[in-house]
């Protein structure tokens, strides 16, 4: 190969790098946007499981007279 070839090989390689980190980085946002959705969820279902175990220590409670 003369070296115009493997310069020419070179920008190639260099730019399908640059397509594949702006891929990654949009990957990366969308994952970290995931996350948060995930912990939101956890964090939902903590609060709901705290006000069901109230009611129910409530409700169980014997009336008193």
């Amino acid at each position: 190969m003369d070296l115009d070839a493997l310069k020419l090989e070179r920008d190639k390689l260099k730019d399908a790098l640059r397509e594949v980190e702006a891929e990654v980085r949009k990957i990366e946002a969308s994952l970290k946007s995931l996350r948060q959705r995930e912990i939101q969820a956890k964090r939902e279902i903590e609060a709901l499981t705290t006000l069901i175990e109230i009611k129910e220590t409530r409700d169980a409670k014997p009336a008193e007279p």
